[in-house]
């Protein structure tokens, strides 16, 4: 594991220009993982989303913009009936809504990573979010970003709760490594 760029580091390598430029999300090394409670709060249900890609652009002056797309009908929970459900128009309604969108809008670097402020979009819904995330340089010149994200899904309109038994809150788990284009 590489250790977190520091702020003075970070903020060098956006004000000096190295991280300039056009950068990719290499889904081969990126995950993105979703989270519930179900059963009242006491079964977790996990997933991974299968089909992630993503851009991120540096510009010179180290302003960084970008977007993460997930395909909804990706995600896999090892349960193929769940998955058919989440993928139904009680969820994500799959079929109008092919992907969940994460627009980067700004990043400012902190002690340890930086702080990320974007718009996520689930069923045509956009709402801001904010939240911390890590950065690590890989050997390979990549920059690895992990991040664990609270959403309400109640916010994007996916409220189907049968008998008060699935938790509103989701937890989003990224790991996006992004190489140069």
């Amino acid at each position: 594991m590489t250790a977190p760029l520091q702020e003075t580091t970070l903020y060098a390598k956006l004000a000096d220009g190295s991280l300039a430029g056009t950068w990719t999300l290499d889904p081969a090394r990126s995950t993105v993982a979703l989270k519930s409670k179900s059963m009242w709060g006491l079964v977790s249900v996990k997933g991974t989303f299968t089909k992630v890609e993503g851009t991120g652009i540096v510009s010179p002056t180290g302003e960084v913009t970008g977007q993460i797309t997930v395909a909804t009908g990706s995600l896999d929970t090892k349960n193929a009936r769940r998955d058919t459900h989440l993928r139904s128009k009680d969820f994500f309604l799959a079929e109008e809504y092919p992907a969940i969108t994460f627009t980067l809008n700004k990043v400012t670097p902190t002690g340890d990573g930086v702080n990320v402020e974007g718009t996520l979009t689930v069923r045509d819904r956009g709402n801001p979010i904010t939240f911390t995330s890590t950065a690590a340089p890989d050997a390979d010149g990549a920059v690895a970003l992990d991040a664990t994200v609270e959403v309400d899904r109640s916010h994007y309109g996916l409220t189907w709760n049968m008998l008060g038994m699935t938790s509103m809150s989701s937890t989003i788990t990224i790991h996006a490594v992004f190489t140069r284009a």
